[in-house]
């Protein structure tokens, strides 16, 4: 049991979802280079509390240039859903 802090499923209920963001930066060494990361934690769109503080600690104490951001994110707590066959096929 994890007792860091709420499950997963605790913070889907809250409305939280899993979020990825791609965050491309400039190498700090070569600085026409640019870098991939790829961050992922579950926040609350259109927002982005979490990803707005990883960024804000990205600023001030890593020395990359944030060169851009893509955030995509998944519901992964959902409702069912039902639909009816198309087909129905019997063997016998």
């Amino acid at each position: 049991m994890n007792t860091d802090g709420p499950s997963a499923f605790e913070l889907q209920i809250k409305g939280y979802r899993l979020s990825t963001a791609e965050i491309i930066y400039h190498l700090p060494d070569h600085p026409r280079l640019l870098q991939s990361f790829i961050w992922q934690h579950y926040d609350i769109a259109p927002e982005f509390p979490e990803l707005r503080r990883f960024l804000d600690f990205w600023r001030t104490n890593i020395d990359g240039r944030l060169h851009s951001v893509r955030v995509a994110r998944m519901d992964l707590v959902h409702p069912g859903g039902w639909r009816a066959p198309a087909a129905e096929f019997r063997l016998h």
